[in-house]
């Protein structure tokens, strides 16, 4: 194994992240190696000495794995925040649109809904606003904190800032279908596409909390 070879293989093992753009930080560190190998070699290097040099030059690898995995950390907590400004509203639409072409009006429920219920069908209804504006928010701090933070700092508190919005998302719909079985549990399915919309819906909503563990992982795995 060539001496650049092997820091391209320790860099990847020190890094965790989204696959496709780990895969491009290390062909853009391998790219620039070799450039600067060739650049050696056409000094009158020998080829192990160019590729030592241009690797010495390069930096420490577990400075360069700290700057990437920051790198990394935005990339996924930037996609993370994007499926849940656009996610949670569609999942919203979709199922409302179903509820009113399948069921119908609310009056049809066979079985009286207490007036604590409300409260916590107010509390989801509203999350599905509040959790894109927070993401929203999130997206701006991160694009405003980007010109005055380091890129390890910015990660971090980018996934604070991801796992606010995306607990908010998983807490009101834990609520939701909670309260909703111990009323009714029929009441989770309403007509067949509602029932498959609400297990989507929690589909999502966990999916979206594991990519937020991601990249929260992704945090904390950046050398201090």
């Amino acid at each position: 194994m060539t001496v650049i070879e092997a820091y391209v293989g320790e860099l990847r093992a020190r890094l965790d992240g989204p696959a496709s753009a780990k895969r491009d930080l290390l062909r853009e560190a391998r790219d620039g190696l070799n450039d600067a190998a060739d650049a050696y070699r056409d000094g009158g290097w020998s080829e192990h000495d160019a590729q030592r040099r241009a690797v010495a030059d390069f930096g420490p690898v577990h400075l360069i794995a700290r700057d990437y995995q920051a790198e990394l950390g935005m990339h996924s907590g930037t996609r993370t925040l994007w499926k849940l400004i656009l996610g949670v509203p569609l999942m919203q639409l979709a199922w409302e649109f179903a509820r009113k072409w399948t069921f119908g009006d609310w009056s049809q429920l066979s079985t009286p809904t207490p007036g604590w219920y409300l409260y916590i069908a107010q509390f989801a209804h509203g999350s599905v606003f509040i959790v894109p504006v927070l993401g929203v928010i999130a997206l701006v701090c991160m694009r405003w904190l980007s010109r005055r933070m380091d890129g390890v700092r910015l990660v971090k508190t980018a996934g604070v800032l991801i796992g606010e919005a995306v607990g908010l998302n998983l807490l009101s719909v834990g609520m939701l279908v909670i309260a909703t079985g111990v009323i009714d549990a029929s009441r989770l399915f309403l007509s067949v596409p509602c029932g498959l919309l609400m297990f989507l819906w929690v589909v999502v909503s966990v999916r979206l909390a594991l990519l937020a563990r991601r990249s929260w992982r992704s945090c904390a795995t950046i050398v201090a």
